[in-house]
């Protein structure tokens, strides 16, 4: 688990990308702060949902709108005690853009420092590096939204 040594007081936004096996889920603060990131199992999604919603003043949930979002999107609204308003994201290329983010957030050492940023593969899954993309996506959309 990746938290954050600050607990936000302004209400953040919940990210989820859902998915069969594993879920990414990150926690970001309107502005933009990064307070939480974690890939999950699918059957503890979610478990910790319900464990971050405790910890975080959530106040909305970004989903990617492909694969499986209809799927986990009637399974929150069943799930959840407290109802928490899902807005679903393209996720179009997200997958992509996390790679070259994760490379940002964690840059290459060794020989791996080498190779070309588009040869390179991420140790880890970066399902959660999908999540905080959905969020920025959201809040871009709504900045172009104010204008």
């Amino acid at each position: 688990m990746t938290f954050s040594e600050f607990s936000p007081a302004q209400p953040v936004i919940l990210g989820f990308d859902p998915g069969k096996d594993k879920c990414g889920l990150a926690v970001m603060g309107l502005d933009r702060q990064l307070y939480y990131h974690q890939v999950v199992t699918a059957q503890k999604a979610i478990a910790t949902i319900k464990t971050l919603r405790q910890q975080f003043p959530v106040s909305l949930l970004v989903m990617g709108n492909q694969t499986t979002a209809k799927q986990w999107k009637k399974q929150l609204c069943e799930e959840l005690v407290e109802q928490l308003n899902i807005i679903l994201v393209d996720e179009r290329y997200s997958t992509l853009e996390a790679r070259d983010r994760y490379w940002q957030m964690y840059p290459p050492k060794g020989l791996t420092k080498l190779l070309p940023q588009g040869m390179r593969q991420p140790p880890r899954p970066i399902d959660d590096i999908v999540a905080l993309l959905l969020i920025e996506r959201y809040l871009n959309r709504l900045a172009t939204n104010d204008n």
